[in-house]
């Protein structure tokens, strides 16, 4: 299920990594006059290593790198260059949210620290919510990317170079914490993969830095890329949050002084569910936005209203918490964060698997069974699972992910081809979104007969 949707919070665009940039408000497109063999990507700015804001601001970086050629490798080498292993295993690609992490910098002999790195990165991941709760509707997968050195160019300095797979570099756009990539030499890996929806860069490094990839790529369909230096924690904090962008389609909620005009906005309604114009009362009495939410005590702190800055404006635009995942670092996802993102896991994953083909008719012998993702954390609700036949609920089954077409078999005593339908439904009350609710639920249907 994937999505060619533009993020419609557009950003600040630095004049010095194109020959020429137009910098846009939110629901617009920062266009670049760059020559065609050149082309550009817009990427997000982590913020400083010692501050509290997640991000700052955007800019426009050559989408593939510094234009480097791709290593020349051993035999050996290209051997283990290319290698997907599955880190976790969900089920099925297809029903569940697939997450590739590829790693940059890393030596054939440093391919195991990789793959250690590429876990620690999704356990950090996981333990954010709505990750934590949701874990089990993920597949991770690791592509092995053998580099010719160890290490990144730009790290520990802005002259060092190092031939690696994909071309990770610091000091991006002159900016020393931007860590871009070779966009072309990396989709290669992904490629490799099963139907990448959401791709993490991991570079071999230990120096700040990471970017922010927000637009899904054309050609393979993936919802964007973040990039983290494995060897440090906060890079991990700042890939969590692009997700917010990548998955949960959310606006950046701090203000960036680089941005033009950054002091005001003066601008029209934005798209994005989680920045607005409007005061709390206003979104109370026209029912938008995260008019569901006002007044209810949020995982981030304090009560959910409007608070004003946002989307790169001091004033003029309001979010609807006073810190959250899309404006500081080590901040939770606030209420309507969390349900942006569980609407975005349901854009990409189903709840509910047959594990009993459903292409051929079931007899009395056989037995219909299903894979219901279950949901973690103590005392969350689990997905309700509902039997059918015909259309008619049989209750006795209620919650059950396997019956026994025996078990029906009064239901079918005519000896014509009745139809056996099981139904998982998430009822989280995260969720409190109608439209995002009815995407909550699947089905699968068997043709049975005596």
């Amino acid at each position: 299920m994937r999505r060619a949707v533009r993020r419609s919070t557009a950003a600040t665009a630095v004049a010095a990594v194109v020959t020429a940039v137009v910098a846009v408000a939110p629901g617009g497109a920062a266009v670049a006059a760059t020559p065609p063999d050149r082309p550009v990507v817009e990427v997000e700015v982590p913020g400083p290593e010692r501050g509290s804001a997640v991000g700052s601001g955007h800019v426009l970086v050559p989408q593939n790198g510094r234009d480097r050629p791709r290593p020349r490798l051993s035999a050996a080498e290209s051997a283990e260059d290319g290698r997907v292993t599955k880190l976790v295993d969900n089920g099925a690609t297809d029903d569940r949210l697939d997450i590739v992490v590829v790693g940059d910098g890393y030596t054939a002999a440093e391919l195991p620290q990789f793959h250690t790195d590429a876990k620690e990165i999704w356990a950090q991941t996981a333990a954010v919510e709505p990750y934590t709760t949701y874990e089990g509707m993920f597949n991770i997968w690791a592509v092995d990317a053998v580099s010719n050195e160890s290490g990144v160019s730009g790290d520990p300095d802005r002259a060092t170079v190092r031939d690696t797979a994909v071309g990770s570099y610091f000091w991006c756009g002159d900016i020393e914490r931007l860590l871009c990539v070779d966009q072309v030499k990396l989709d290669r890996y992904v490629a490799k993969a099963p139907e990448a929806d959401l791709v993490i860069v991991l570079a071999n490094s230990t120096k700040y830095g990471g970017a922010g990839y927000n637009e899904p790529s054309p050609s393979l369909g993936y919802e964007g890329i973040a990039t983290a230096s494995a060897g440090n924690a906060k890079s991990g904090q700042v890939a969590i949050h692009e997700t917010g962008h990548s998955l949960g389609k959310l606006a950046d909620e701090y203000f960036y002084p680089g941005y033009p005009g950054y002091e005001q906005y003066t601008g029209p309604e934005p798209g994005d569910s989680n920045i607005s114009t409007l005061s709390a009362a206003d979104i109370a009495a026209q029912r938008v936005k995260w008019h569901r939410w006002l007044g209810e005590t949020s995982p981030d702190g304090g009560a959910v209203g409007a608070y004003e800055g946002g989307g790169y404006f001091v004033k003029g635009l309001n979010r609807p918490t006073d810190n959250s995942m899309m404006r500081s670092v080590d901040k939770p996802f606030n209420l309507p964060g969390v349900e942006a993102m569980i609407a975005g896991f349901y854009r990409h994953a189903k709840p509910l698997t047959a594990v009993t083909p459903t292409e051929s008719p079931l007899r009395v012998r056989h037995t219909a069974k299903a894979d219901v993702v279950k949901l973690a954390g103590p005392g969350t609700q689990q997905l309700t699972v509902r039997w059918y036949v015909d259309g008619k609920e049989v209750r006795r089954l209620a919650g059950r992910t396997q019956v026994r077409v025996a078990e029906v078999a009064r239901y079918l005593v005519d000896r014509r081809t009745h139809t056996l339908t099981v139904t998982a439904e998430d009822r989280t009350a995260s969720v409190r979104d109608p439209k995002v609710a009815a995407t909550m639920k699947s089905a699968l249907s068997w043709k049975v007969r005596l």
